[in-house]
C-alpha cells in the first residue's frame, strides 16, 4: 500500500503516507486553495438572503491571466490564442459567467476535504499513517489530485508528453526538479486511485 492507493471493503480506498508525504500533500493543497481563492465575492460578504440568488450569481466573463488558473478554469470553446471567432468568444464568456463560481466552489470543497482528511491523520512513529477514504471522499481526492497536477503542469509549462519527457530527465541541481518529482508522485497517486474506483 505504501505510495499508492488500494481498494478497501465498502468502496473506499486507502494509502500509506509518511510524515513528509502528508506535509507535502497538505502544503500543495493549501497552495491550491490560495490559488483558487474565495471567488469574486469578498470573504466577509453576507450570504444572499435568497438561496436562489446564489444559483444565478454571475462570475467573470474573461479567462484568468494566471496560467495555472487558466488551466484549472479553461475556456469552454477553444483555447485562448487559437483564434476563436467573435461568436466562440461570446459563448465562452457566457458559459464562464454562469459556471465558474460553482466550479470554483466545487474545487474548494474538494481541496478542503483533502486538507481535513490529512489533518485527521495521526502519524505513528516512522511508519507514517494510513489514510482511508470512502467513495465520496475518493472522488474529492481524485478531483484535487487532478487539479494539483494541472496547476503544477502549468507552472512547469508542460503542454504535451514531449515537454514532460524533457522535464523528467532534469539534473538534480535544476530548481524545477522538486516540482517535477511532485508532479510524478501525484500522478502515481491519481492513477492508483482511479484504478481503485474502477475496480
Amino acid at each position: 500500500m505504501a505510495g499508492h492507493f488500494e481498494a478497501v471493503p465498502g468502496g473506499g480506498a486507502a494509502v500509506a503516507l509518511d510524515e513528509l508525504e502528508i506535509s507535502i500533500l497538505r502544503t500543495l493543497t493549501v497552495q491550491l486553495l490560495e490559488l483558487i481563492g474565495p471567488g469574486d465575492a469578498p470573504a466577509d460578504a453576507p450570504p444572499p438572503a435568497d438561496p436562489l440568488d446564489a444559483l444565478f450569481a454571475e462570475g467573470p466573463s474573461k479567462p484568468p491571466s494566471d496560467p495555472a488558473l487558466a488551466r484549472l478554469f479553461p475556456d469552454a470553446y477553444g483555447e485562448p490564442g487559437t483564434g476563436p471567432d467573435d461568436e466562440e468568444r461570446a459563448r465562452s464568456a457566457e458559459f464562464r459567467r454562469y459556471t465558474e463560481p460553482e466550479l470554483r466552489e466545487s474545487k474548494r470543497e474538494n481541496a478542503l476535504a483533502v486538507v481535513r482528511g490529512l489533518d485527521l491523520l495521526s502519524v505513528q512513529g516512522e511508519g507514517g499513517a494510513v489514510l482511508k477514504v470512502g467513495p465520496e471522499e475518493s472522488r474529492q481526492w481524485l478531483a484535487t489530485l487532478n487539479d494539483l497536477r494541472l496547476a503544477i503542469g502549468a507552472r512547469l509549462d508542460i503542454r504535451d508528453d514531449d515537454d514532460g519527457e524533457v522535464l523528467f530527465r532534469l539534473p538534480d541541481e535544476d530548481e524545477r526538479k522538486p516540482m517535477v518529482m511532485a508532479y510524478l508522485w501525484l500522478g502515481g497517486l491519481q492513477e492508483t486511485l482511479i484504478e481503485t474506483l474502477m475496480g
